[in-house]
C-alpha cells in the first residue's frame, strides 16, 4: 500500500507532526500507526534506516509527497 492509501487512515496529529517534523527520526509510537493503517512493515526497503539520522527516517518519496500535500500542491 502507498502512501496515498494510508496516508487518510492515520490520526490528524501523526499527519500533522508529519508535515511539521518532515523528513526527521520518526518516533517508534508513529512507525507503528503507519504500519498499522497499511504502511510497510519494518524490515521493508522502504523505511530507510540512517546511521547519520540516528534512526528510521521515511524515505525521499514520502517526504517529497508530504510537502507537496502541506503546501496543497498535486503530490502525483
Amino acid at each position: 500500500m502507498n502512501i496515498q492509501q494510508w496516508w487518510p487512515k492515520l490520526h490528524p496529529s501523526t499527519q500533522q507532526w508529519l508535515v511539521d517534523n518532515n523528513g526527521d527520526v520518526v518516533p517508534h509510537g508513529i512507525i507503528l500507526e503507519i504500519i498499522g493503517a497499511g504502511g510497510p512493515p519494518m524490515g521493508d526497503p522502504w523505511w530507510d534506516e540512517s546511521d547519520e539520522a540516528g534512526g528510521v527516517v521515511l524515505p525521499d518519496e514520502a517526504i517529497d509527497w508530504i510537502e507537496a500535500t502541506a503546501n496543497d500542491e498535486d503530490p502525483t
